[in-house]
């Protein structure tokens, strides 16, 4: 069984004066997209669905990566809810039969790195397509959120707004995989967050 990466960054990122996906935590460095995207391939998964939505055209570019995968949302502004129906609808209709899960995470968390990731993927080892996992930065539930296939078009029928895949998991408790030690789990709203948080490894 194999599970696949889906990265929401799709927004316009108002109060961080631009994408996200297309901010430079360091005036000469890879941008947030690039930065996650490697983490992703680091820490083993094969194939990443990445969704788009402001400035998409330019983000593309940067995202133009081997087993990479570009969708775009294009209702992007309604919130984090559009990206995940639009990643998962891209995946249900093209996902290999092997495909048990996605690996679902945010590029704006500037500290959740390839350590983060390889943790939660372990735990998904022996598990089928009912599987749910989720992050947790000492004991507050976080991403990156593990849903299994068969949960796909049920996430994708609630994602409202900016709830993603709240009301699902509220109704379907993922189990938590504690990261504490690795990262906070914080997300970066604002070029003032981002620069509290150091590239993790």
């Amino acid at each position: 069984m194999t599970t696949v990466g889906l990265l929401l960054a799709a927004g316009a990122g108002r109060r961080m004066g631009g994408p996200k996906a297309l901010v430079r935590p360091t005036a000469d460095g890879p941008t947030l997209l690039e930065v996650t995207l490697d983490r992703l391939v680091g820490a083993g998964l094969e194939q990443v669905v990445v969704v788009l939505g402001a400035a998409a055209d330019e983000a593309r570019a940067t995202a133009d990566v081997p087993g990479v995968a570009v969708v775009v949302a294009e209702d992007w502004d309604e919130g984090m809810g559009a990206s995940l129906r639009a990643g998962l609808r891209h995946l249900g209709a093209t996902a290999a039969p092997e495909v048990h899960a996605a690996l679902v995470t945010l590029v704006d968390l500037p500290d959740v790195g390839t350590r983060v990731y390889r943790r939660v993927l372990s735990a998904t080892r022996g598990t089928g397509p009912k599987v749910l996992l989720r992050a947790t930065y000492d004991g507050t539930a976080g991403h990156p959120v593990v849903l299994g296939r068969a949960h796909w078009a049920a996430v994708a029928d609630t994602a409202r707004g900016d709830r993603g895949a709240r009301d699902h998991l509220a109704a379907h408790p993922p189990t938590p995989v504690e990261c504490g030690d690795l990262a906070s789990g914080a997300d970066a709203d604002t070029p003032e967050a981002l620069s509290r948080h150091p590239h993790a490894p």
